[in-house]
């Protein structure tokens, strides 16, 4: 197998970002574009659809693959494409106690975390909200300046067309009372203007208080303000918004509740009907889910009938050809050559894309992966996380003592089991409970 190496020069945030998350079996936020092998045509279909989002439509998928198959990484690939392409993207994973229906704060805590890791190209890491809000407000001055004409009325006209969506009028009147605020250098209003908008107010009486609006963000309302951030971020002059969920096996594995479960799906069924309908303009939503909690008939989303009938796969697509025009994208197993590429590009990424510097020769890149095949399996390629988090760990040693011999460490080695995973993913589903409350007469 002859790949070339890479050319590109690598900084050492980058690099560190890499090798840090890589050797503790998780996502790296930055420099993903230096470790993406393969799925090209699932990356194309997911291209597509952020060039009809782009274009005022709406689009959702399902990205359904096996537990440390690289669900998590293409999601963020595509999130750091649609940086680059001009969209607002934010992600969390759903948790037990962030969720997409609740009434104890469950749904707004989930929307407060989307909230807090917004990201824009100019700020990718996250906490992008406040600068989206002020450049968007200084675009405005500027032209209304030029134009001679007033600066609130300018940013009334822009968001009147929120006003006809749901919670609109509420949304439109933080933002006007930000701007009053930033015009007045008045930090502690416009603090509270974000902290609105994040779901972080929990009584409307404080939200009255502080910002002369009746409502705030609540667990009935989070489908609602996605759809309304979503029409501000073109409002704003981005393309869109991209939302990226992952962890939903959480509501097939960790709820007890069958009633809770349902109430989450029917969530997903409205956003899902939403987005194919054309009820929506700019939102991309990306779910990250496993095979099983998609397709149990008792617990995962087929358990939902509605559900199971729109997510159904196209009977046509059989013997490895995938349909990739509906909302569910499998990821494909990587091949081994995949594999040998993923780990020819973490290579790379030690030697911060300098040939010159590499810590382990290509016979020892055969020899790790003919290790793997021993130690892990004959399916080591189809979840790369286990060989990618030992490969770093090996090629990390030769960085500490370049004197030692790769093949010495690699004899050393037997088959040792890596700490269990404590994602929802590789944990046993949550027995069932009756939706009845259990008591006893005394």
């Amino acid at each position: 197998m002859n790949v070339a190496p890479q050319v590109n020069r690598i900084k050492e945030r980058e690099r560190t970002a890499i090798l840090q998350s890589l050797r503790a079996g998780v996502v790296p936020r930055v420099g993903l574009q230096h470790i993406q092998v393969g799925r090209k045509a699932e990356v194309g279909a997911l291209l597509k659809d952020l060039d009809v989002v782009k274009e005022g439509a709406a689009s959702v998928r399902f990205v359904v693959g096996r537990f440390g198959s690289g669900k998590s990484f293409f999601l963020n690939l595509i999130s750091t494409v649609a940086l680059e392409k001009g969209f607002l993207t934010t992600r969390a994973d759903v948790t037990t106690d962030r969720r997409l229906h609740g009434n104890g704060g469950q749904a707004r805590a989930l929307f407060a975390e989307l909230m807090r890791n917004l990201s824009s190209k100019a700020k990718p890491e996250g906490d992008a909200l406040a600068g989206v809000i002020d450049r968007w407000i200084g675009s405005i001055t500027s032209t209304a300046v030029a134009n001679d004409a007033g600066v609130e009325q300018a940013i009334q006209d822009r968001l009147r067309p929120l006003q006809d969506l749901v919670s609109g009028f509420d949304f439109a009147t933080v933002l006007t009372r930000y701007f009053k605020a930033y015009q007045a250098g008045d930090s502690a209003t416009q603090q509270n203007a974000i902290r609105w908008i994040r779901a972080e107010y929990t009584t409307k009486t404080e939200a009255h208080r502080d910002l002369g609006v009746r409502s705030i963000i609540d667990d009935a309302d989070v489908y609602d303000y996605l759809k309304l951030f979503a029409a501000f971020a073109r409002i704003a002059g981005h393309a869109g918004l991209v939302v990226n969920v992952d962890e939903l096996v959480v509501l097939s594995h960790r709820l007890a509740s069958a009633r809770s479960r349902d109430a989450n799906y029917e969530i997903i069924l409205q956003m899902l009907n939403d987005c194919l309908q054309g009820s929506v303009a700019g939102l991309q939503l990306l779910f990250g889910t496993t095979d099983e909690a998609l397709e149990d008939r008792r617990r995962g989303l087929y358990s939902y009938e509605a559900l199971a009938t729109r997510l159904a796969p196209n009977e046509f697509a059989r013997d490895g050809v995938q349909d990739l025009s509906g909302p569910v994208i499998r990821l494909n197993n990587l091949t081994p050559e995949d594999l040998y590429v993923l780990l020819l590009r973490i290579r790379d990424v030690f030697a911060y894309g300098d040939s010159t510097k590499y810590l382990l020769p290509d016979e020892g890149l055969k020899a790790y992966l003919d290790h793997c095949a021993r130690t892990l399996g004959e399916s080591y390629f189809r979840t790369p996380r286990d060989a990618v988090t030992r490969f770093v760990g090996l090629v990390s040693l030769l960085e500490q003592d370049p004197t030692r011999d790769w093949r010495a460490l690699l004899g050393s080695v037997e088959q040792v089991p890596l700490t269990p995973s404590t994602s929802a993913e590789a944990a046993p589903p949550v027995p069932e409970v009756d939706d009845l409350a259990h008591f006893k007469l005394g």
